[in-house]
């Protein structure tokens, strides 16, 4: 049973409910410069490096019913890099699709976050629920996220949702924040909210971490107006108000997810809770007719191209870059399109790049040294 929310988490967890009355803690100490451990930002501290091919399709993620063989399976993957964020919501819809009818038993492929929330939604409406999965946490792509809460993000084209798409979006999103916050003070935090500063860079100050190859521009959906209730609003900050060597910077408060905490803790409590973890592995649909269930939902992921064909799947490479951790510094920032987020396995370094097309249509999971050591390095900058 989870252990009940301390007062600091349900501070946090109201503040994200509410908006505006939240306040960053250089707010609440209003013109003087808010204490913040400085990050040991030394490319020679980078201890690994992990890189992840998002799912991304045009269409947004496929949520959807096909028959293979005997069995009904139910599509649940394609979120691009909005994974975490709307996991409980798609897995809502999920099971939903999955219940349809009635059955006793329900498989579910994958070990992903995607595959977790929709194996617990299942087993906790009273279905036997076993989940195949050839990886578990550690290893799957899912705790290879950055872990910010960002429910738009390389979602869908806007050229190419359905009619309708905006509004189930934001039905995913909506539900998903309620689940999350009720994880708000667990064991280990793997859901938290901090103040996350976003610092512009002089004019002369190099501007982004790169170059990066780009295949032309996607018109991704932006659907941030439709949820401005559950962001935080960005706080411009006076000069006086804080210590970067920077021209402009805000604060805001954003929900961040410890992926790896917060999958094991999935795990878990799935297994605590009755369902069964299976390892194993497809290489094609034909073998879903070797399993008990009736129904099978497919969490495969970018996986899914591979396995059921679907050549809408288009990878976006990611790479982290991991320093080690620093419990002291409890707050995230974005400069020169890099970001630096604090988990308990240690300090997250990536290069986002000055548009969401950095890595669209790279499936390349190799890490890169010299991209590693430029987002370290940008960050190093700051506390020089």
């Amino acid at each position: 049973m989870r252990q009940p929310l301390n007062r600091r988490a349900i501070l946090a967890g109201l503040g994200m409910a509410g908006l505006q009355t939240y306040a960053p803690r250089a707010q609440a100490a209003a013109h003087q410069p808010a204490y913040l451990a400085p990050v040991r930002a030394d490319p020679g501290r980078i201890r690994r490096i992990t890189v992840c091919a998002r799912p991304f399709r045009a269409a947004g993620p496929r949520l959807e019913v096909e028959t293979v063989g005997d069995k009904r399976v139910v599509h649940n993957y394609g979120h691009g890099g909005s994974g975490w964020s709307l996991s409980w919501g798609s897995a809502s819809l999920a099971r939903g699709l999955a219940l349809e009818g009635g059955t006793p038993r329900c498989a579910v492929i994958g070990c992903g976050i995607i595959g977790l929330t929709s194996a617990l939604k299942i087993l906790r409406s009273g279905v036997a629920t076993t989940i195949y999965a050839a990886e578990r946490a550690p290893f799957t792509r899912s705790v290879r996220a950055t872990g910010v809460w960002s429910p738009d993000s390389r979602l869908a084209a806007s050229d190419a949702v359905a009619p309708g798409f905006a509004a189930r979006w934001e039905a995913m999103a909506r539900d998903s924040m309620e689940e999350h916050r009720t994880f708000v003070g667990s064991p280990g935090y793997p859901v938290n909210v901090m103040d996350m500063y976003t610092l512009r860079a002089f004019a002369d100050q190099q501007q982004a971490v790169g170059p990066y190859p780009s295949p032309g521009r996607i018109p991704f959906v932006s659907y941030a107006e439709r949820v401005a209730g559950l962001r935080s609003i960005a706080r411009p900050l006076s000069r006086s108000e804080h210590r970067f060597p920077v021209a402009s910077a805000s604060v805001t408060a954003r929900m961040t997810f410890d992926v790896m905490t917060y999958a094991d803790q999935l795990m878990d409590t799935f297994q605590r809770e009755g369902g069964v973890i299976v390892t194993r592995r497809f290489n094609h649909p034909g073998e879903l007719s070797e399993l008990t269930e009736p129904v099978v939902v497919n969490c495969t992921g970018y996986g899914a191209r591979a396995l059921f064909g679907d050549l809408s799947l288009v990878p976006v490479r990611g790479q982290v870059a991991w320093l080690p951790a620093q419990p002291e510094v409890n707050y995230a920032l974005i400069y020169n399109a890099v970001i630096m987020l604090p988990r308990s396995q240690g300090i997250l370094v990536q290069a986002l790049g000055p548009s969401q097309m950095v890595g669209y249509g790279l499936d390349d999971e190799t890490p890169d040294w010299s991209e590693a050591a430029s987002a370290v390095g940008m960050i190093s900058t700051l506390f020089a």
